[in-house]
């Protein structure tokens, strides 16, 4: 194994990443994303701890051999990260068809929840418990640009997951956010996240819905500002009918165009890679690609998402 090649490469990533996240004001950045075929991991800095994903492959090892091999690379990235492996979260990433409904294996560790900063934002994350941390790093920049149009606006955050949108919309003093999600765990993390920035008030709430039902249920003019990153494809109990972002998102952005107010904003995300916008058939005045723009210095060349900003 090329060991030297693996840690040379993660130093000197880390060391010129470290500088950019120092001047913006972050505490959490990715340093590596499969760089080397022989090392296929994702791993990111969040504050002094490090997450390493390691993609799932036919890696042709027997399972004691792997556990070894694992072992020396968890060891060469705490040392070329200068941290103790107490330190160190591993995850085995899966590669999976557009069609499940999660990303990650769910695995079992303690119980690990920590602060985090971001743009002077306070975010509570896990790298042990759930299938994903609890902020999406490659939506840093999406999230300042939300936050920067939130002043006195109403602000509705869909499949809001910990809400880091809803935060940013009220620590810029938004007059109203609402969080929408089906899951109440993630819900709870939500009103933490509020908490652990000193943003309590009526005019935050926290909605426990089925999205799609919920934008039935919205007036025309209710809101100023959405923000709608939705799964891919789900098929939840919970819900009342199945979730296929491809076939549904006509529908979702025009519903939410409806509720929006004259001249209102959409900012739509989907991380489905063949995704293909409909444009003809999207009633808005305008639509702009944002991908690049709202690509992070970390994500460049590695970032398989769409980002739209979408106007009534």
């Amino acid at each position: 194994m090329k060991w030297q090649e693996f840690a040379n490469r993660l130093l000197k990533v880390y060391k010129h990443r470290s500088k950019l996240a120092k001047r913006q004001d972050i505490s959490c950045f990715r340093v590596y994303d499969n760089d080397l075929p022989s090392f296929p991991f994702v791993i990111e800095i969040y504050g002094d701890k490090i997450y390493v994903a390691e993609y799932r492959r036919n890696h042709g090892m027997e399972s004691d051999v792997h556990e070894e091999w694992l072992e020396n690379c968890l060891e060469t990235i705490a040392q070329t990260l200068e941290t103790n492996m107490d330190n160190v979260y591993v995850k085995e990433r899966k590669r999976m068809s557009h069609r499940a409904d999660n990303q990650y294996q769910r695995l079992q560790y303690g119980d690990d929840f920590f602060i985090v900063q971001e743009n002077g934002l306070n975010f509570i994350v896990n790298l042990s418990q759930y299938l994903d941390t609890g902020l999406f790093l490659d939506h840093r920049i999406t999230r300042k640009m939300v936050g920067d149009e939130s002043n006195g606006k109403r602000v509705l955050n869909l499949f809001s997951y910990t809400s880091s949108f809803s935060v940013y919309a009220a620590a810029n003093e938004a007059s109203q956010v609402v969080s929408v999600d089906l899951s109440k765990t993630y819900l709870n993390w939500s009103e933490n996240n509020f908490k652990e920035n000193n943003l309590v008030g009526q005019n935050y709430s926290f909605v426990h819905a089925d999205v799609k039902q919920y934008l039935k249920t919205l007036p025309a003019n209710s809101f100023d500002l959405i923000v709608m990153d939705p799964p891919t494809f789900s098929n939840s109990k919970r819900m009342k009918d199945i979730l296929d972002i491809q076939r549904d998102h006509v529908e979702l952005i025009n519903d939410c165009l409806h509720c929006l107010s004259d001249g209102g904003a959409l900012y739509f995300s989907t991380n489905y890679r063949r995704f293909e916008i409909d444009l003809p058939n999207i009633k808005a005045s305008e639509i702009k690609d944002i991908t690049k723009a709202t690509t992070p210095f970390d994500f460049e060349g590695k970032l398989f998402r769409w980002c739209y900003k979408i106007r009534k």
